[in-house]
């Protein structure tokens, strides 16, 4: 399944209201910790049936505050999010993004 690119507030929150699980990942395209973040994102979600997203944080910022200003969760980059239903289920940042830790989170 292709993963969307959030590029508005009102992307956001259409991707947010569709209903079931689904993954957003907040990318910084200028650090390294976040490129290998998305590449474990990028594997993972390979023969994957769940729908994504990803944010572009520098590129589209104002999508990433409004991000952390609805789920109440301090911006960070890289950063995943599970989202069931609309809400947060999950969320982790940094090196603890990989394909095992998003399979735990999907099948918990």
């Amino acid at each position: 399944m292709a993963q969307k690119q959030l590029h508005s507030t009102d992307e956001l929150d259409q991707f947010v209201a569709e209903g079931g699980k689904r993954l957003l990942f907040k990318h910084s395209t200028t650090c390294p910790i976040s490129a290998t973040a998305f590449s474990e994102f990028q594997t993972f979600l390979q023969g994957q049936d769940v729908p994504s997203a990803v944010i572009h944080v520098i590129e589209d910022r104002p999508v990433s505050n409004a991000a952390a200003e609805r789920f109440a969760i301090k911006h960070e980059s890289p950063q995943i999010f599970l989202l069931e239903d609309g809400q947060v289920k999950w969320h982790t940042s940094h090196w603890k993004i990989t394909q095992d830790a998003i399979a735990q989170a999907l099948n918990a």
